[in-house]
C-alpha cells in the first residue's frame, strides 16, 4: 500500500501573504489566494489606496470567509446603537469600534484614510495597543451600520459582542498619576528650599530667609502627607482590619513619624525632614505606578458576553428580524447561518447542523445533529444554515451555566507575597533596635529618646525593600509583555515562580487550532483524481474535507453534481462523469479501522475503494522540544475534552511519566486540579477554551493560550501569545530570578539602613545625611533593579529562545 505525505510549493496571496493553492485568482499579474483578497484589492485600487501594500508587505488579512450581506443589520436598531455610540449631537456621531485585525502601520494608514472610501466619515483615531478605531462620521451621510460594512469589506471587520451592551469599560485610574505628580512638585521644591539650611553652620545665610523657607517646607510637606501618601494609609489599615500586617504598616508609620518629627522641628526653630518624608512617597509611588501598571488592550475577566454576539436573525412571519440577544425569549426560532455561534440552547427544526464544541467542551471534532435534537449555546455552526427553536434563555443556558459555577464567582487570592513576610521580619528588627536603643537613652540621657527613636524610625524604614520589589516586579512584567507573555498583576511573577506541576489542555493548546496533517494511504492517485477529491471536498464546509482539500490541492474548475452530505458519515457526488465517496469506512464501503492515530477519512471512486486520510491534528512549532525539556523538570499532565485518538502520538512527546486524561469536561478538570492542590502542588494550568474556565482559575497560576492577545479568552491571571509558548519554562526561570533580584538589591539597600542607624541610634541623625542617604538609596536601588532585570531577560528569554529554535531545526 502506497503512503504519501504531500509537499506543494505555492505563491503567497498579494494582500494576505497566504499560501495559494494555485495561481487561477489573478489581477494586474498579482495572485490572490481568495476571490475576497482580490476583491479588496480592488476596492482600494478604485479608491487610489494602494500606499497601503507599499507601507507593508502582504499586509492584509485573508479574505476567504466571506460575510453575508445583512450581518450589521442589527446595527439600524435604534435601541442597540444608542448603546453603542458614545457621543451624538445634530452632525456628527461618534464610535468606537474594536478591530482585531490591526497589526501594522498599513492598517493604521488604511483606517485613517477611511473617509475616501466613505465620505461621511469626518476623522479616525486609530489606540494601536487596545486595537480600537474612534470614528467620527456625520449621520446626516452615512450610517452606523455602512461604517462597519466599510470596514468589513476592507478587511477591517469591527468584533462587536453582546459585553458592549454591557457596563461600560473602566476608566483609567488617574489618581495614582495626579498623587505622583503631587508628590514630585512637591519634593523638588522642598529639596530646593533646604538646600540653605543644609549650609546654615556656615554663616552664609540668613536665619530670618532659614525660617521663611521652613514654613514653606511645611506648606509643600501638607499635601504630601495628606493626599499623595493616602494609598499607603488606606493599603496598611486594609490589612490591620484583616489583622495582616502587610508592607505599607511599617512604610506608614515611618511617614507619619517624620511628619511628627518634622513638625517639632520646625517649631523648635530647626530644619525638619519634609524632604525626606516626600522622596519616600515619590519614590515609591513612582514603584507602585510601575509594578501596578495594566495592559489596557487585554481583559484577564472576560465572562460569556464578550464570546456572544450582539444580536441574531430571528423568524417571525416568516420574515427575519435582527433581534439583540438579551431580547431572545423561549419559543423564539433563530436562523443560525454557517459559520455562526449558537447563542441559547435549543431544538433543531430545520437544516442540518455539523456543530464546533470546541471551545466548550474541547473535542476537536464537529458533532452532527438531526432535526428534534436540542444544539446547545457557545457551538459554532459549520455547515449552511440552521433554523432552532429556543429552549433556554441566554441567561440560562449551558454555556452560561459554566460562567455561573460557584467557583467561578469569587477570585480570592490565595497567596501572600513573600515581600510582606519579609517586611514583617524587618520591622521587628527596626522595632527591637528602636526599644534597645531607647532603653539604653532612658539610662544614659532620657532627652535623647525622643530623637534617637524617630530616627531610628525614619532611615530604616523598610521603603527600600517596597522599592525593591515595586521596581523589580514592574521591570519583569514589561520584560516578560515585550515576549507576550501578560500577567495580570506582580503576584502572578511569584505563583508562576513556584510552580511544581503543569498541566496543559490538548485541543488549541497544544495543537493548532487551525492546520493539520494529512497523510494518505492506498492506491497511489493520479493528478487528476486528486483534482476529482479536492473538488468533491470543496463543497463541504466540514473540518475533515477541508483538509483533504488542503492535500489535494484546489479543484474548483470540475463540474460537480447531485453532491449529498450526511452528518456524521460523509459526503458524495459526482464530479466529471465519476462518483466519489469520502466519509467513514461504513460510507465508503470499507473494513472498519480502529488502529489509526487520528480521524480517517476513507475514498472511493466509481464504488471501489482506493485508500484512506489519517487526519491527525497539527501540533505547535516548538512543542516538542518543549515537553522534552519540561518533563525533565516537572509533572506534566493533559487533560483533553477531544478523545484518545491521539494517546499513543501524545505519550511519545509528553514521556512515559506523564499523565494524559480525555475525554475530560470541565468539572473533571476542575476536580483534577483540586486533586493536585490538595497533595500540596502548586499548579499552572495552560489552556485555550471556555472548557478550560474552571481550571483556569482554580489553579495556582492561569495561563490562557490565545492566538492574538485581544481575541476572546477564559479568565486567567496571565494571556500568552500562542507562538510564544515554547518559550515557558525560560519565562518561568525568569520569574524565579525576580525573587533574587529583590534579595540581592534589599541586601545592597541594607548599607545605606546601618550607615543611616550608626547616627540614629546616638539621636545624632541630620537633616543633610537623610537628605544623601534616602535618595541616594533609592537611586541605586532604581538603577540596580533595571541593570539586573535586563540582564536576567536577555540572559534567559533570549537564551532558551536560540536553544529552542536551534532544536526544532535539528528536529526537522
Amino acid at each position: 500500500m502506497a503512503t504519501s505525505s504531500k509537499i506543494n510549493i505555492q505563491t503567497a496571496c498579494y494582500h494576505c501573504g497566504e499560501d495559494c493553492a494555485n495561481n487561477t485568482i489573478t489581477l494586474e499579474e498579482k495572485v490572490f489566494c481568495c476571490q475576497g483578497c482580490k476583491l479588496v484589492y480592488e476596492i482600494l485600487h478604485q479608491y487610489n489606496l494602494c500606499e497601503y501594500y507599499t507601507l507593508n508587505n502582504q499586509p492584509g488579512v485573508n479574505q476567504r470567509i466571506t460575510v453575508r450581506r445583512d450581518k450589521f443589520a442589527f446595527l439600524e436598531d435604534e435601541k442597540i446603537e444608542q448603546q453603542l455610540i458614545q457621543f451624538r449631537d445634530d452632525t456628527q456621531t461618534h464610535v468606537s469600534f474594536y478591530i482585531p485585525h490591526i497589526h501594522c502601520s498599513s492598517c493604521l494608514w488604511l483606517l485613517e484614510n477611511l473617509h475616501r472610501l466613505d465620505a461621511g466619515v469626518q476623522r479616525v483615531t486609530v489606540n494601536f495597543s487596545k486595537k480600537e478605531a474612534l470614528i467620527i462620521f456625520s449621520h446626516q451621510q452615512t450610517s452606523l451600520r455602512h461604517v462597519a460594512e466599510i470596514l468589513t469589506a476592507i478587511g477591517y471587520e469591527p468584533y462587536i459582542s453582546l459585553q458592549d451592551l454591557q457596563d461600560k469599560k473602566p476608566r483609567i485610574k488617574r489618581s495614582l498619576i495626579y498623587q505622583l505628580g503631587v508628590a514630585g512638585f512637591c519634593f523638588g521644591n522642598i529639596m530646593l528650599l533646604s538646600f540653605p539650611e543644609y549650609f546654615s553652620g556656615s554663616g552664609h545665610t540668613d536665619e530670618g530667609m532659614n525660617t521663611l523657607f521652613r514654613y514653606m517646607n511645611l506648606l509643600l510637606a501638607l499635601p504630601v502627607f495628606f493626599y499623595s501618601a493616602q494609598v499607603f494609609f488606606k493599603s496598611a489599615w486594609s490589612g490591620l482590619k484583616h489583622g495582616f500586617l502587610n508592607i505599607d504598616v511599617p512604610i506608614v508609620l515611618a511617614i507619619i513619624v517624620t511628619f511628627i518629627r518634622s513638625l517639632t522641628e520646625v517649631y523648635h526653630g530647626n530644619a525638619g525632614y519634609f524632604d525626606s518624608m516626600s522622596g519616600i512617597v515619590f519614590f515609591m509611588l513612582m514603584g507602585r505606578i510601575l509594578q501596578d501598571k495594566t495592559y489596557q488592550g487585554l481583559s484577564f475577566d472576560r465572562d460569556y458576553t464578550a464570546y456572544f454576539p450582539i444580536a441574531v436573525n430571528v423568524i417571525k412571519d416568516g420574515k427575519e428580524t435582527s433581534t439583540a440577544l438579551p431580547d431572545i425569549k423561549t419559543g423564539d426560532t433563530l436562523l443560525i447561518h454557517n459559520n455562526e455561534l449558537i447563542p441559547a440552547d435549543g431544538i433543531i427544526v430545520r437544516g442540518a447542523a455539523f456543530i464546533d464544541y470546541s471551545f466548550v467542551t474541547g473535542e476537536s471534532n464537529p458533532v452532527g445533529k438531526a432535526v428534534g435534537e436540542i444544539a446547545y449555546a457557545g457551538g459554532r455552526q459549520m455547515d449552511g444554515n440552521l433554523e432552532l427553536l429556543v429552549v433556554k434563555e441566554v441567561a440560562q443556558s449551558y454555556l452560561t451555566s459554566l460562567w455561573n459555577r460557584d467557583e467561578l464567582k469569587n477570585r480570592e487570592e490565595k497567596h501572600v507575597s513573600f515581600v510582606h513576610l519579609l517586611g514583617q521580619y524587618f520591622t521587628w528588627v527596626v522595632l527591637l533596635i528602636a526599644a534597645v536603643s531607647a532603653a539604653y537613652w532612658a539610662v544614659h540621657e532620657p532627652a535623647r529618646i525622643w530623637a534617637a527613636v524617630t530616627a531610628i524610625l525614619i532611615i530604616a524604614c523598610p521603603c527600600a525593600l517596597l522599592l525593591t520589589s515595586s521596581f523589580t516586579n514592574g521591570h519583569i512584567l514589561r520584560i516578560l509583555s515585550r515576549n507576550q507573555l501578560y500577567l495580570r498583576n506582580a503576584q502572578a511573577i511569584e505563583n508562576l515562580a513556584a510552580t511544581t506541576h503543569i498541566v496543559f489542555d490538548k485541543t488549541g493548546t497544544l495543537t493548532n487550532k487551525t492546520g493539520s496533517d494529512v497523510i494518505y494511504y492506498g492506491t497511489g492517485l493520479s493528478i487528476y483524481e486528486e483534482g476529482l477529491v479536492a473538488t468533491l471536498a470543496a463543497q463541504s464546509s466540514h473540518q475533515l474535507s477541508k483538509s483533504v482539500l488542503q492535500y489535494c490541492g484546489d479543484g474548483t474548475l470540475l463540474h460537480v453534481h447531485d453532491f449529498r452530505s450526511f452528518p456524521g458519515l460523509g459526503v458524495c457526488g459526482w464530479v466529471d462523469g465519476n462518483f466519489l465517496r469520502l466519509g467513514n469506512a461504513e460510507f465508503a464501503g470499507a473494513p472498519k479501522q480502529n488502529t489509526a492515530e487520528g480521524s480517517v477519512v476513507f475514498l472511493a471512486i466509481n464504488e471501489k475503494l482506493k485508500g484512506l486520510f489519517t487526519i491527525r491534528n497539527s501540533y505547535r512549532p516548538g512543542i516538542r522540544g518543549l515537553l522534552k525539556v519540561l518533563q525533565q523538570h516537572y509533572p506534566l499532565t493533559v487533560l483533553s475534552g477531544d478523545n484518545d485518538r491521539e494517546a499513543i502520538h501524545l505519550r511519545r512527546l509528553m514521556g512515559p511519566d506523564a499523565t494524559l486524561l480525555f475525554k475530560q469536561k470541565p468539572a473533571d478538570k476542575l476536580a483534577y486540579i483540586l486533586s493536585l492542590q490538595q497533595k500540596g502542588k502548586k499548579v499552572m494550568m495552560i489552556g485555550d477554551g471556555l472548557n478550560d474556565a474552571g481550571a483556569l482559575k482554580q489553579s495556582d497560576i492561569g495561563i490562557s493560550l490565545a492566538e492574538d492577545s485581544n481575541n476572546f479568552t477564559p479568565a486567567s491571571d496571565g494571556i500568552l501569545e500562542a507562538r510564544k509558548l515554547p518559550l515557558l519554562l525560560d519565562f518561568i526561570r525568569l520569574c524565579k530570578a525576580n525573587k533574587r533580584i529583590i534579595l540581592v538589591t534589599f541586601s545592597v539597600s541594607l548599607i545605606y539602613n546601618i550607615t543611616g542607624l550608626y547616627f540614629a541610634v546616638q539621636g545624632l541623625l541630620s537633616p543633610l545625611v537623610a537628605a544623601i542617604l534616602m535618595p541616594a538609596s533609592s537611586v541605586s536601588i532604581v538603577l540596580l533593579t533595571w541593570l539586573l532585570s535586563e540582564w536576567s531577560g536577555k540572559s534567559l528569554i533570549n537564551k532558551g529562545s536560540q536553544t529552542i529554535s536551534d532544536k526544532n531545526h535539528i528536529q526537522g
